[in-house]
This record gives C-alpha cells, structure tokens and sequence, in this order.
C-alpha cells in the first residue's frame, strides 16, 4: 500500500510526524462551542413553557420579553440587539404579533420617520402570565446546582458578559440610549 493510502506522513520519524499534526480541538471542552450547546438547550426548554400553551416561537419570545422588561416603547433595533437576533428575524416576529395585537408600534416623539415598540394590553397580560412559569422552569433548570453554585455561575457568566462589553441590566440599557 502507498505512503497516501496507509495514512503515513513523510519520512521522519513518528515524534516528528505528531509535531506537525495540525492542533486539535475537542468541541466538548471547547468554552464557545459548550455555551452555545447549553444556550440552545436552556432556550428550547424555555420554549416548551410559551410555544405549545401561547403560540409563541422563540424570536417572538424575545420581543415579548424585551418589551416586558422596559418601562416604555424601544425600536426594534434594540431589540435585535439585546437579544442577538437578527433584525430580520425580529421584523418578522413583530409582525406576526402586532397581527395578534400583542404589540403595537408608536410614533417616535424625537424622530417621526422611526416608529417603536411596546406591548399591548393583551401583550402586557401574557408577559405576566408567562413570569411565573419561566422563573419557575429556570429553577428547575438550575436545580443541579447548589444555591453557592448558582451565585457562582451567575457571577462567573457577569464576568464573561464584561468582558464582551455586554450591557448586563436594564438601566445600562437604557443609558446606552436604545442600546
């Protein structure tokens, strides 16, 4: 069998050979491919509590939740941008919930040409009917681990949001003026 077919690798010797191996990479101790991994699992779990009782897909989630959190209209830009989604994909959700008259747009008092966003009478009542649900599927969730354990990972996932620049609260948010 030929040198290309029996996997050898040049004439050197084997300490050589395994010196010129490109690096490898296990993805199961790799940090940005087992956030991610975790990011999907906690957010389909999360699912399970609004898409099957409410109709709600995961962007539509977010914009609910954005909006909940705040104490007046934002763009939908913003909303991109706190959650990470893209904007087209946020387009589309709000779309789909000012349809089912769970947002509603508002003209913009500093620039007419720009609309925002709030949550409607029925949207306010679903975010407050979907709180408690949530929180209580978090704790399951976090139910591996111990209250010190769940202090510690909060802080540990602080840490890694600062060092991304990540605005970490609402009031940081409202600062960065729409983020």
């Amino acid at each position: 069998m030929s040198k290309a077919f029996s996997g050898e690798v040049g004439t050197g010797s084997r300490q050589e050979n395994a010196s010129k191996k490109s690096p490898t990479l296990d993805l199961f101790r790799f940090a940005p491919f087992r956030l991610n991994r975790l990011a999907a699992e906690v957010s389909a779990a999360l699912a399970s509590e609004y898409q099957v009782r409410y109709g709600l897909d995961i962007p539509e989630w977010r914009v609910l939740a954005t909006l909940g959190f705040r104490n007046d209209a934002c763009s939908a830009q913003y909303i991109a941008h706190c959650t990470r989604t893209h904007k087209s994909t946020i387009s589309r959700a709000v779309t789909a919930m000012m349809r089912r008259q769970l947002v509603e747009r508002v003209e913009n008092k500093d620039d007419r040409r720009e609309y925002r966003l709030r949550l409607t009478v029925r949207g306010k009542a679903l975010h407050q009917k979907l709180i408690p649900r949530l929180k209580r599927r978090e704790q399951e969730i976090l139910s591996c681990l111990s209250t010190r354990e769940r202090k510690d990972f909060a802080h540990l996932l602080g840490k890694i949001e600062r060092s991304l620049d990540l605005v970490q609260t609402s009031e940081q948010a409202g600062k960065a003026g729409g983020y």
